[in-house]
Order: C-alpha cells, then sequence, then structure tokens
C-alpha cells in the first residue's frame, strides 16, 4: 500500500508524515504537480491527499486531467471553505475532502474509511467472526449476533482500523460524540466486556495501557 501527500505546506507534511508513520502507513509526500506526476507514473498509489492549491498548478485540474483516468482514490485538501470547489472537487470524483486548518485525527479516520470503502470486500471476516461493514450486521458460523447500535459502532470503529491500535481515549471520545452522556474510562471497559460477551473474546486484543486492535491476518 503507498498513500501521497501532495502538498506545499512544509509544516502540514512533517506532521502529517509522523503522523502516517506513527500509524505504519507506508508514506510519501511531494510538493508539486510536477514531482505528483512524476511519482504517479512510476508507483501504484493507494490513496492520493491533494491540495488544491499548489506552486505549479491546480489540484483540481491535476486530478481532472490525470489522475481520475487512473482511478486513484483521492482527498482534497483545501484552504478554500467554498461550496462551489468542494462540490466541484467530489463531482470530478474525488472520494472525500477536508478543509483547512484540520485535524489530524480527522484525516486518519477519513482515510480509514476511503481504504476500507475501496477494499473488495464489504465484509471482513476475522476468526470465524463476520462484519458486514455495508449492512452494518455480524454474524457467527451463519448466525446473526445482535448488537446494539453503540456496540456496531464501538466494533465498526475497531475493524475500520484493522491491525492498528485503537486507543481507549478515541473510544471514549466517540462514544461521548456518539451519545452525548458523561463518559469516563470505566465505560470503555463496559462496552467493551459486553461486545466481547456477544462476538467472543478471540477477536479484540488488548493492549494494555494503550487500546484495542482488530488483526486480520492478509490473505
Amino acid at each position: 500500500m503507498d498513500i501521497l501527500l501532495v502538498e506545499d505546506n512544509q509544516t502540514i507534511v512533517k506532521g502529517l508524515e509522523y503522523a502516517f508513520k506513527s500509524h505504519d502507513y507506508p508514506f510519501h509526500a511531494v510538493m508539486s504537480v510536477r514531482d505528483a506526476r512524476i511519482y504517479v507514473e512510476k508507483q501504484k498509489i493507494d490513496l492520493l491527499i491533494l491540495d488544491i492549491t499548489l506552486p505549479d498548478g491546480n489540484g483540481l485540474r491535476f486530478f481532472e486531467k490525470e489522475i481520475r483516468r487512473r482511478k486513484i482514490p483521492t482527498i482534497f485538501l483545501t484552504a478554500e471553505d467554498e461550496e462551489e470547489t468542494i462540490v466541484k472537487g467530489l463531482n470530478l470524483g474525488a472520494e472525500d475532502y477536508i478543509t483547512k486548518p484540520f485535524s489530524t485525527k480527522e484525516l486518519l479516520a477519513r482515510v480509514n474509511r476511503v481504504l476500507l470503502r475501496n477494499r473488495r470486500e464489504s465484509v471482513i471476516c476475522v476468526n470465524g467472526l463476520e462484519f458486514d461493514m455495508d449492512k452494518m450486521t455480524v454474524s457467527r458460523d451463519g448466525e446473526r449476533i445482535e448488537l446494539t447500535s453503540l456496540e456496531l459502532r464501538i466494533l465498526y470503529l475497531l475493524f475500520s482500523n484493522l491491525n492498528k491500535v485503537v486507543s481507549r481515549s478515541i473510544i471514549l471520545d466517540k462514544i461521548w460524540e456518539w451519545t452525548g452522556n458523561d463518559v469516563d474510562a470505566h465505560t470503555v471497559t463496559v462496552y467493551l466486556k459486553r461486545i466481547r460477551e456477544k462476538i467472543g473474546n478471540d477477536v479484540i486484543i488488548t493492549v494494555k495501557g494503550i487500546g484495542y486492535r482488530v488483526d486480520q491476518n492478509e490473505k
């Protein structure tokens, strides 16, 4: 897998390079349309993160003329909070966009979603458990497992980050975002215990002191 960032702001480049490599993503960055063109001609790209305003050209035009035909999933970065620009990018076939300034966590989440959407299969199997990410259904040995809406969302978060640790703090933030209720560290423990009781103890791995992980061996 290879993720390419095309961005001319050195601060953003350094910050994202650290973040993506910390999450074990193969990551490369260039600062111009010219260098991006050279890179995509030589390398297979799984995801492109493309700034719209570049020193030697327009990211939208570059996408339209050269990237779209290569069918490379693309997330646009833009400092222009203009509906027309955003709509044009999406109409050209971009997967998503994010407006500067942005949260690195949010961008990583969007990257995960795009990569997941572009997997050949929407049904992910881990140790006999099947999670249909499109239908949001969970089953084992052909039998449906009933989970609450919140339990499904937590499991989806973990499956969206296969082979990567999701920290307790991120899960806690998400539970608060989804429910609007006051939550504490014990809340995460309680929900993970309930989920494991339903799906089995062989799917979610506890990374002591950090968080939780779902592993899937590459075929």
